[in-house]
């Protein structure tokens, strides 16, 4: 494997706009990518962003319908780095602890999980229920990476672009990409 392959899933909870610039920066890092964009993204995409979804849809090199059982993401005999889920929904996260694997989208990611590959979580919901902290607990435990789009002050991020560089910077740390539109703690002196 020349290029890291990395799956990107896109769920239909709120702050899909963060998969878009995801997949820019992994373009920039030069990693393959594989989207999965789920119905219930679709909808949000229509609520949230100005940008027809296809301007998302070009920025991946593979796309696959979330029913596509026959993917090759489907089978943990193609090997990627693992997957990254921007925004997660509860029920996509539900979904993963439990196994219930009803969508591409979860096939990948219980793919992942069997094959000790990484898995990073971007959950949106707040606040934050017993059940839904129980189940990132869950994940956690089986070895995903749970990353909150939570706001930064530390480094000047003052438009909601600057924020989404933050959490989408945060998310490529775990796999070891570092994003030129990341600005980290610095050290004072």
């Amino acid at each position: 494997m020349n290029k890291k392959r990395i799956i990107v899933g896109v769920s239909g909870a709120s702050g899909v706009r963060m998969s878009l610039s995801l997949l820019k920066e992994l373009n920039m890092a030069g990693c393959e990518s594989y989207l999965i964009v789920t119905e219930g993204a679709k909808l949000t995409w229509g609520l949230e962003c100005d940008e027809p979804i296809e301007e998302l849809y070009a920025l991946a090199d593979h796309v696959y319908s979330e029913q596509d059982y026959a993917a090759v993401i489907a089978s943990g005999s193609y090997v990627t780095e693992g997957m990254i889920i921007i925004p997660c929904s509860m029920k996509s996260l539900a979904g993963i602890v439990s196994g219930y694997a009803e969508n591409l989208l979860l096939r990948a990611a219980d793919v992942c999980l069997k094959e000790n590959r990484k898995v990073v979580l971007v959950p949106r919901e707040m606040p934050l229920g017993r059940i839904h902290l129980r189940n990132m607990s869950q994940a956690a435990e089986y070895g995903c990476s749970i990353v909150p789009p939570v706001l930064t002050f530390y480094n000047g991020a003052n438009t909601m672009e600057d924020q989404i560089a933050h959490v989408v910077g945060k998310v490529l740390l775990q796999f070891g990409i570092e994003s030129n539109s990341f600005r980290p703690w610095q050290e004072t002196e």
